[in-house]
């Protein structure tokens, strides 16, 4: 394991094997990080076709500095700008799994020009104001306000503490109000039973997002973790098709 010092002074811990490129890079999701089953699978397959691979987390994640409560998307956003800019070069797979599909989105918006393929798993753009705030009744809006934060119950383990910075940031981060061109070979997953990430989003997310080469594929029964070994599966099957697909693109 290495560490990152960015320009922000945040010190983001990350592995990275080195290959041939393009470079695919994970992208976790909220309150995960670069130990979970997809990233180590990834960075296995990767090793074993020789691919250039980088795993990292976001600060207020993992091995990484700071406080998850101190951190919103925008910060998550300048992390993983920094992790592409300093630690990889040439074209990029970014493979973004739940809120880190909103990041690979984030950045294929900044640099477009160097995304051969991009793979989201789970995508939630937008999450922090159309399921979280939306989702809200009058008492946890009030709380946001008086208190700064918010407790959500979580599946995987203690309350998710939101804090109104993370919503009112994330309003500056949206990118499904606005044209969502992806100019190269795009693969979304979803799952059917997905009880954090509804089918709805990813269809709204290929309604939306604009491209010559995009995709979704929806598993029947796969939940929101979508590991199982067919899910895995999957998702490599996916990373290889845009590495293939987007040979020309750049």
């Amino acid at each position: 394991m290495a560490f990152l010092e960015t320009a922000q002074r945040r010190k983001l811990a990350y592995e990275k094997t080195d290959g041939s490129g393009p470079t695919v890079v994970f992208l976790g999701g909220l309150k995960s990080d670069m130990q979970g089953t997809k990233a180590i699978h990834l960075e296995d397959w990767a090793i074993a076709k020789g691919r250039a691979f980088l795993r990292f987390d976001y600060s207020g994640h993992g091995e990484s500095s700071g406080t998850f409560t101190d951190g919103c998307i925008g910060d998550w956003a300048q992390d993983t700008a920094q992790a592409l800019d300093k630690l990889t070069d040439g074209p990029l797979i970014l493979v973004g799994s739940s809120m880190g599909g909103w990041q690979a989105l984030l950045a294929a918006k900044r640099s477009p020009e160097r995304i051969a393929g991009l793979v989201t798993i789970a995508a939630a753009p937008d999450f922090t104001e159309d399921s979280m705030w939306a989702g809200f009744d009058d008492a946890q809006r009030a709380e946001l306000e008086n208190k700064g934060q918010v407790a959500l119950p979580s599946d995987y383990g203690e309350p998710y503490i939101i804090t109104k910075r993370m919503i009112e940031d994330g309003r500056n981060q949206l990118v499904l109000r606005d044209p969502l061109e992806l100019p190269f070979p795009t693969r979304f997953l979803q799952g059917s039973a997905d009880e954090d990430v509804d089918m709805s989003v990813a269809l709204r997310l290929l309604s939306h997002a604009s491209g010559s080469d995009m995709r979704l594929t929806l598993v029947d029964g796969a939940d929101h973790r979508f590991s199982d070994n067919a899910c895995l599966a999957l998702i490599e099957q996916a990373v290889e098709e845009v590495i293939k697909a987007g040979e020309n693109t750049l």
